[in-house]
């Protein structure tokens, strides 16, 4: 498989390895003072969720759930909430539980790679599926479009899918193997089977889509 600029589509590396517990709990300790803006997108997260109505408990599924940040606040945001964390790291998990504290038996916490064809196995289907910088941590932007359609497919009909990533261009990303600009983001969507998918935020080097199932 060829990349964007002619030369073979190779994984690219990881820089830190998110299931050393040090090296996780570092790159928790920073994540929010090197990019500030991530807390409007957390409140653009929960806005969007309490947009998506159920006759019932609203199921949530977060991909790449990470060190809890998200949690915590969709989490607070609504009561009546079944909360699904799934991430690869079980350091992650440890500092998610961390967080929450006392909250944190309200979620239930999976330990699976978004990188492993059958991580929906056994899932059941959600009203509204999250991800907050998952995506590029497939380690190449090939997999995006895989990964959309899996999300779909444990989505229930006019289920509600947020994205959030990093963009490739001005003001954002420089690896064109791992990231896609916005434009390529909303493409892969709808490549995936979404039948509408619109742009919630763009700031910073990160952009939110919106896609219905």
């Amino acid at each position: 498989m060829m990349g964007a600029q002619g030369g073979p589509s190779v994984d690219v590396p990881v820089s830190i390895d998110y299931r050393e517990l040090e090296q996780a709990r570092q790159w928790a300790a920073g994540a929010n003072t090197r990019r500030p803006w991530r807390l409007e997108f957390f409140a653009t997260f929960v806005s969007a969720m309490a947009e998506v109505a159920t006759p019932h408990r609203i199921r949530v599924l977060e991909l790449g759930s990470g060190p809890g940040f998200l949690a915590e606040e969709l989490l607070r945001a609504r009561a009546e909430i079944d909360y699904v964390g799934l991430d690869a790291s079980a350091a992650m998990h440890h500092l998610a539980k961390e967080r929450l504290g006392a909250s944190a038996p309200r979620a239930q916490w999976i330990e699976r790679s978004l990188r492993d064809l059958d991580w929906p196995q056994g899932l059941g289907k959600f009203d509204l599926v999250v991800t907050n910088q998952a995506v590029h941590e497939l380690r190449h932007k090939r997999y995006a479009r895989g990964l959309h359609a899996q999300a779909l497919e444990v989505l229930v009909p006019g289920g509600v899918y947020l994205v959030c990533d990093h963009f490739l261009g001005d003001g954002g990303m420089s690896n064109d193997q791992l990231y896609m600009t916005a434009d390529e983001q909303k493409a892969a969507l709808h490549d995936a089977g979404f039948r509408q998918v619109e742009r919630l935020l763009q700031k910073g080097d990160l952009v939110l889509h919106r896609a219905t199932a």
